[in-house]
């Protein structure tokens, strides 16, 4: 097994962070009847979530995108617990580990000189 660099799982976290927040606040204002205003911070949320990825080490951007993309599910789903209240079920964590384990295979060292 391989160990993540602690740089990247931060990057990717943070990312995941900002663009939940950042698409968070246009469903607060969408659904939730919030103000407006709400959408200040939420764009400046999601251009921070976008520079994020670019500090990936991978070198290929769809890669890097990919392998966020098992990141951003498995903090969407514990947003969805700690911030809106709903405990995720079984179908929710199994897809949170089936998408982690996706993210650990296009990391995985080894292929194309990484």
């Amino acid at each position: 097994m391989f160990a993540l660099p602690l740089s990247t799982i931060l990057i990717y976290a943070l990312a995941a962070l900002f663009e939940i927040a950042g698409c968070f606040s246009v469903w607060a204002w969408m659904r939730l009847g919030r103000s407006a205003f709400w959408l200040i911070p939420g764009i400046a949320s999601l251009v921070a979530f976008a520079l994020l990825l670019t500090f990936s080490p991978q070198p290929a951007a769809g890669r890097s995108f990919a392998a966020y993309g098992g990141i951003y599910i498995a903090a969407s789903v514990l947003w969805m617990w700690l911030t809106e209240g709903v405990r995720p079920d079984r179908f929710d964590l199994a897809g949170v580990v089936l998408a982690l384990a996706g993210t650990l295979v296009i990391l995985m060292p080894g292929r194309d000189g990484t």
